[in-house]
C-alpha cells in the first residue's frame, strides 16, 4: 500500500472525493480518521488528508488527528479541503499544523461540491450541483497524476479579503463550536429511529424518552440534520424550508461504517 487517505466526512462529500482520488491512484486505502491511531499510516509512502472547511478552517478532528498521528520525515503529505466555494486559508492553516512537527505538507487543493451547511440554505439547483461534482471529478483526476508522481503541488488559498476576514472568524469561533449544538432540535416529525446518534462521527447524540439530545461535543458537520430520514432535524428556526442534501453517491451504511456504527 503505497498511500494512505485519512476522511473527515459529516454528508459525504469528502468521503466521495477520498473514495475517487484513491480509485485513481490505484495501490491506495481510505481510513476515516475517527479512531485512527498511530500505527494507521502504516509505511505508506504517501498520506493525504480529506476534509470538509469548516467555518473558513480546518475542523478540530482533523487538528487533532495531525497533532497525533505518526507519520514519517520521508512521506509525502497532501490534502483536500472540501467545500462551497470558500477555502479561505484552510490549506495554509493546515501546513503550518503539519509544520510543528517539523514536516512539510507537499500540496493541498482546493475542491468546491455542493454546499451542505443548510443553516445558511439548501445546496442549490440540481444543474448546478452536478456541475460542481463534474468539475471537481476532473480536478481529482489531475490530483491524483500529481500525487502518483510525488511531486510538489500547490498549497491552494482563497483571495485576500476571505484569509483576513475569515480567518478571523474561525479564530473567534473554534473554542465555541461543541456549544453551537444548542441550536439544534426536533420537529414533530420524529419518530425516534436513532440515526442521528449513530450517524454522528463525535457522538454527540443520546436518545432520551424517543428523541434525540445533543451533549455540547458537537463538530458541525451537520451529519444528523442531513442523514435524518423523516427531515424531523431543525437548527435554529428557518432550516424546515430548506433541501436536504448528502452526496448522491454516498449511502448511510458508508458514514455509519465510518462512525463506527456501520
Amino acid at each position: 500500500m503505497r498511500t494512505v487517505i485519512f476522511y473527515y466526512s459529516g454528508t459525504g462529500n469528502s468521503l466521495w472525493a477520498a473514495r475517487l482520488l484513491a480509485e485513481r491512484l490505484g495501490d491506495a486505502a481510505v481510513r476515516p480518521m475517527k479512531g485512527a491511531d498511530s500505527l494507521a499510516a502504516g509505511d505508506a509512502e504517501g498520506v493525504g488528508f480529506v476534509f470538509p472547511v469548516h467555518i473558513w478552517g480546518v475542523p478540530g478532528p482533523v487538528v487533532s488527528l495531525v497533532e497525533k498521528l505518526a507519520l514519517s520525515p520521508e512521506a509525502y503529505l497532501f490534502a483536500l479541503a472540501v467545500n462551497a466555494g470558500q477555502v479561505s486559508r484552510t490549506l495554509v492553516q493546515l501546513g503550518e499544523l503539519i509544520a510543528r512537527r517539523g514536516l512539510k505538507l507537499s500540496a493541498g487543493w482546493d475542491i468546491v461540491l455542493p454546499s451542505n451547511y443548510i443553516p445558511w440554505g439548501g445546496p442549490g439547483p440540481l444543474a448546478r450541483r452536478q456541475a460542481r461534482s463534474e468539475a471537481a471529478r476532473g480536478k481529482i483526476a489531475a490530483v491524483a497524476d500529481v500525487v502518483s508522481a510525488r511531486e510538489p503541488g500547490p498549497v491552494e488559498k482563497g483571495p485576500l479579503w476571505q484569509r483576513l476576514a475569515f480567518t478571523a472568524i474561525y479564530n473567534l469561533s473554534f473554542n465555541q463550536v461543541p456549544a453551537m449544538d444548542k441550536d439544534f432540535w426536533s420537529d414533530e416529525r420524529c419518530d425516534g429511529c436513532g440515526v442521528c446518534a449513530r450517524v454522528c462521527p463525535a457522538g454527540n447524540i443520546e436518545l432520551k424518552k424517543g428523541r434525540p439530545t445533543w451533549r455540547h461535543a458537537c463538530e458541525q458537520c451537520l451529519a444528523c440534520i442531513q442523514w435524518c430520514p423523516r427531515e424531523a432535524i431543525q437548527f435554529g428556526k428557518k432550516t424546515s424550508r430548506f433541501e436536504r442534501y448528502h452526496h448522491p453517491e454516498v449511502t448511510l451504511a458508508d458514514m455509519l461504517a465510518a462512525a463506527g456504527k456501520g
